[in-house]
């Protein structure tokens, strides 16, 4: 603790960033990453120790294959500022070893962290469902020493999600596929099907709970969705619109998908973040999915491309 009392925290995830926000812990927040921006305060007034790569004009295919090229080389998506973080003297570090595309993983925090003499408590965050995302909130109220908030906010999130599972409740579920990344493809995995199902969708062409993998164009058309959402991870809106619209303009690619509705959200915001925005994300899925039953959702999340 510092001479106030006060914990100093980083984080190396926006999702977590985004946790201790929400659990009022950004006077403990010292460090964050160039990507977190929720609030985005965060980035204008913290430390920014991670950096990584500006992927801003490139189309998916040339991020997918710049991923793969490095990750193939053993070379890391991510720099951390070793004398930032020794600056800070972090006592709680936050991280993940979920995706190595999304954040630092957890070896090279506590390799980092011993090479520095930091003492730092390292809490890592990899949830793979919608509860764990919620267990995961909890935890970090916990390492954080603010046990108490997390477990009302928790109950306030939970339910949020019971009021819109009461909403769609007997409602016809119709199949529902979200596309994590377009080129190439993948579909949803970890806490994703779960929201869909959460929001009175059938999830389909996806993988509950484990990691999206590519898939192809032909065996997403053979899941027969009846509604598409564009959800390109590390895209907001205005992303999942321009690569919405470019699928929508193949008219041999829509031929596959005769009646499908085809949706942009906001999938950085709503749906590949695991912390408490995922609950906007069920919302708005619900408002897609059951129009009649739920709010449409604002135009700022989601929007229908055809």
């Amino acid at each position: 603790m510092t001479d106030t009392g006060v914990m100093r925290i980083v984080s190396l995830l926006p999702s977590a960033t985004e946790i201790s926000y929400a659990l009022g812990l950004d006077e403990q927040l010292v460090g964050v990453t160039f990507e977190c921006n929720e609030p985005p305060r965060a980035r204008e007034q913290k430390r920014i120790i991670v950096g990584g790569q500006d992927t801003s004009g490139m189309a998916p295919s040339a991020i997918d294959a710049a991923v793969r090229s490095r990750l193939a080389a053993g070379e890391d998506l991510y720099t951390l500022d070793a004398g930032a973080l020794s600056d800070l003297d972090p006592e709680l570090i936050l991280t993940q070893d979920l995706c190595r595309v999304c954040a630092v993983p957890t070896e090279k925090v506590r390799d980092a962290a011993v090479a520095l003499g930091c003492t730092a408590e390292v809490v890592t965050l990899d949830p793979h469902s919608l509860d764990e995302v919620l267990a995961s909130i909890a935890d970090v109220g916990a390492a954080a020493g603010v046990p108490d908030r997390a477990a009302v906010l928790c109950e306030e999130l939970s339910a949020r999600i019971a009021e819109v599972r009461t909403a769609v409740r007997g409602a016809r579920r119709p199949r529902v596929a979200v596309i994590e990344w377009v080129d190439p493809p993948f579909g949803a995995g970890h806490w994703m099907p779960d929201m869909v199902a959460a929001a009175g969708g059938d999830p389909v062409a996806c993988r509950p709970r484990s990691r999206s993998v590519p898939t192809n164009w032909s065996a997403i058309a053979a899941e027969r969705p009846e509604i598409m959402i564009i959800s390109p991870c590390g895209f907001d809106l205005a992303g999942a619109i321009e690569q919405g619209a470019g699928l929508v303009a193949d008219s041999a690619l829509m031929a596959r998908f005769p009646d499908t509705e085809v949706w942009a959200i906001d999938g950085d915001g709503l749906m590949v973040r695991p912390g408490p925005r995922l609950i906007d994300g069920i919302e708005s899925l619900a408002g897609i999915i059951h129009p009649g039953r739920c709010s449409r959702p604002p135009e700022t999340a989601a929007r229908r491309l055809r």
